[in-house]
């Protein structure tokens, strides 16, 4: 069920043209990568 009180955003919007971003969550470091398979991947 889509609740509209959710925030989208998209790929696109979230990378900028990058490659790999940096999320900062409760002081740790995560990377958010796309792949060569067009996937993303999480590491913290």
């Amino acid at each position: 069920m889509f609740s509209a009180t959710k925030r989208t955003i998209t790929s696109a919007e979230l990378f900028d043209e990058q490659q790999e971003i940096i999320i900062l969550h409760a002081g740790e470091e995560y990377r958010l990568r796309i792949t060569s398979n067009n996937k993303l991947i999480m590491t913290k």
